[in-house]
């Protein structure tokens, strides 16, 4: 019942959600490189990979959809580019070792890395979605200051690049995933938004 009005609320915010940071729908993607599709042994790459990736994820995706969409309406992010994130960073925490990834350096659904933020929160908790998604912001925040003319949904793609790589590795709108992991970060965590977008999200 509570995911039920929850998602009433979020459909009631939806157009609010949309206008802080752009929409998501509308960036351009090209979805995730062959390396990054390889993970689940896919035969197509692109923005087909980025869509089967997330499908693959989204039976564990649903034990934290509540949060996830609480988390996004509380702090006006939509909540298909928090679950994209967490389905590129961990798959939904299948990736992980008890909570753990990146050789022991990244922590929980969203990877914090413990070597630059203090973690908050059980690997999988509100606290720790509600962490991972003030960084995105704050890289959001950094990337329109950087790039004040780029448009609102190039931004919002600047920023979801920069929660992989860095701010300073984002120079120019068509090369910002070169040097991201997999050269593809926010390409395909786009691609995944925009598949969670139309899944529920």
């Amino acid at each position: 019942m509570k995911l039920l009005i929850l998602g009433a609320l979020i459909i009631f915010y939806a157009s609010a959600l949309l206008g802080i940071f752009g929409d998501v729908t509308k960036i351009d993607t090209t979805g995730a490189s062959e390396q990054t599709a390889r993970q689940d042994k896919l035969t197509v790459k692109g923005v087909q990979a980025s869509y089967k990736l997330a499908e693959n994820d989204l039976k564990r995706m649903e034990s934290y959809k509540y949060t996830i969409l609480k988390v996004g309406s509380a702090m006006s992010m939509d909540p298909a580019v928090i679950a994209a994130i967490i389905s590129r960073e961990s798959r939904a925490g299948a990736a992980l070792v008890n909570g753990w990834g990146d050789h022991g350096n990244g922590f929980g659904l969203m990877q914090v890395d413990k070597r630059y933020h203090k973690l908050r929160g059980a690997w999988n908790s509100e606290e720790h979605i509600r962490q991972g998604t003030e960084i995105l912001i704050d890289s959001i925040r950094q990337i329109q200051k950087k790039f004040p003319n780029w448009p609102k949904e190039h931004q919002f793609k600047g920023g979801i690049s920069a929660y992989n790589a860095g701010v300073k590795n984002v120079r120019t709108y068509e090369a910002m995933d070169i040097g991201t992991t997999g050269n593809d970060y926010s390409n395909d965590v786009v691609a995944r938004a925009q598949w969670f977008k139309r899944n529920g999200y």
